[in-house]
């Protein structure tokens, strides 16, 4: 089964190449315990830091020292966090990106996608509030190709401070509507994790959007602007195929809803209660179109269940 997440939202690449040059610098520095490259300016947490070029050869593993720990809980696979970071290549002086100058953390569930394997890794298990240097061998990046500016082959240095973490409900925990359009799929209420059920009948799918209720939760209503923690499960209405899970890979999307480029998918969405569980049926002219996708056939209807679990 084929992941399409970054078929579903505009792809959230965690570098920015755009160069982003030196900036002003502060008056702390600090220097490495471990043999990472020297922080010259901005060493305290929230601060923003600048580095010094990394010596000798990179570490061919992952690396990871804790500058500050933070007070705040352990992060745990499917939580949700928030990180300020620089980044830059071992061999360079010169940052690559920087969420410190556009003053934009960066949200990465903790054990899912959207993010290099490096950053999962040095993430997991670290208490909110933590500054991080981490060095990231190109096994964990973005091997010999590199991404962008970034050259093949590279090992990347980061300074991460861990702003904010949310904790995710395993499962919508709403009450049960009924379901008696027998013309419609039917969906799982269980709420203990595990994926619902998912039933597509032998009849034509609808024209229009759908957007119904399985569990109503009782949560806040989500926005247009808002970005949702969210598990799902998505098959083609022709033949009732799985053709995605959230479920079977083990880890929760996040759907900034501004950034969703399904527009059945943004506009189900947006309206609905957090907490719930959604059943979405959505058209051609509103999916993938006529276009084939990853497998998904042109002109597929598809359905979705989502359970929305948290909002970042």
């Amino acid at each position: 089964m084929r992941r399409i997440a970054g078929l579903l939202v505009v792809p959230l690449l965690l570098l920015s190449t755009a160069a982003c040059g030196s900036e002003d610098k502060g008056s702390d520095s600090i220097s490495s315990k471990g043999g990472l490259p020297a922080i010259t300016a901005g060493a305290e947490f929230g601060k923003k830091p600048t580095l010094a070029k990394g010596e000798g050869d990179p570490p061919k593993q992952l690396k990871v020292e804790v500058l500050s720990e933070g007070k705040g809980a352990v992060l745990k696979k499917g939580d949700q966090a928030s990180v300020n970071y620089l980044g830059q290549e071992w061999d360079e002086s010169k940052p690559f990106d920087d969420s410190f100058k556009r003053g934009e953390p960066f949200g990465v569930s903790i054990g899912g996608q959207g993010v290099i394997e490096g950053w999962q890794r040095a993430l997991d298990g670290q208490k909110i509030g933590s500054r991080l240097e981490v060095a990231i061998p190109p096994d964990l990046a973005y091997g010999d190709k590199g991404q962008g500016d970034i050259k093949g082959n590279a090992t990347l240095v980061f300074v991460m401070d861990i702003v904010k973490g949310t904790s995710v409900p395993v499962s919508a925990k709403g009450t049960p509507v009924a379901q008696d359009n027998t013309d419609l799929p039917k969906v799982g209420t269980n709420d203990d994790g595990k994926a619902p059920s998912l039933t597509v009948p032998k009849a034509d799918p609808p024209k229009k959007l759908v957007s119904n209720y399985v569990l109503e939760g009782t949560g806040p209503v989500l926005t247009g602007k808002d970005s949702v923690v969210v598990k799902y499960e998505a098959y083609l209405w022709e033949g009732g195929k799985q053709f995605d899970s959230t479920y079977k890979a083990q880890t929760t999307q996040t759907f900034p809803l501004d950034q969703v480029t399904l527009k059945g998918l943004k506009d189900g969405l947006a309206g609905k209660k957090l907490g719930s569980r959604v059943l979405l049926v959505i058209p051609p002219d509103q999916g993938f179109g006529a276009k084939e996708q990853q497998g998904i056939p042109k002109n597929s209807t598809l359905v979705f269940s989502v359970d929305l679990l948290a909002k970042v």
